[in-house]
């Protein structure tokens, strides 16, 4: 990465990925569909969700959305840019470090990994086992999507490429996978049927 995050991760870059219509990588209809499916396979599964973590928030795009579909929950927005941290109130932090004192329902890291170095992403997704005590959604740009899925016009390459293959052997360690990007932790144990399950 070509600078500190402080620095990188500013007003202007905010404004190309999700201020301006032109160049913006997501908007407030990507975040309903996105929080649809958290919700359904959340929901599915049994969980009550009491405690949001939104790893990585950003502009918090899915904040309202998530605060619609689980009423009552309490939200916490983890953000490495100081100037959203100000500007929103989030907690100022990484995840590869972040300690609070219990663990959250569900834990979303949307596109969030890519950014950082492979011992860092590593430590962050250590700690995602140990932070979220329910369902995680998890995604992160890889070399197969930078070359084959995402939009060049709107997309930020100035990212780690990884493997899809680097992120599941770590995965694994804590969570089961249950497609579309959720994840329950290994400590629930819900029914399902066997064509409910990822095929291998």
């Amino acid at each position: 990465m070509s600078r500190p995050a402080d620095r990188r991760f500013d007003a202007e870059f905010f404004e190309q990925y999700y201020g301006n219509p032109e160049t913006r990588v997501a908007d407030d209809v990507d975040a309903a569909r996105l929080v649809a499916l958290i919700a359904g396979g959340t929901r599915y599964v049994g969980l009550r969700v009491r405690t949001i973590l939104d790893a990585g928030c950003g502009v918090g795009l899915l904040r309202d959305p998530l605060l619609a579909c689980f009423p009552g929950a309490r939200y916490t927005g983890l953000e490495i840019s100081e100037y959203l941290c100000a500007k929103h109130g989030w907690v100022h932090g990484s995840l590869a470090d972040y300690a609070p004192r219990g663990r959250f329902d569900l834990v979303v890291c949307h596109d969030v990994l890519q950014y950082l170095d492979d011992r860092t992403a590593s430590r962050s997704l250590a700690r995602l086992a140990g932070l979220a005590g329910g369902v995680l959604y998890f995604s992160a740009l890889t070399r197969h999507d930078a070359r084959h899925v995402a939009d060049r016009a709107r997309s930020d390459f100035d990212v780690h490429l990884r493997t899809g293959d680097w992120y599941r052997r770590r995965l694994r360690r804590g969570f089961r996978h249950l497609g579309l990007g959720l994840h329950l932790s290994r400590e629930m144990a819900p029914v399902e049927w066997e064509l409910e399950k990822p095929w291998r």
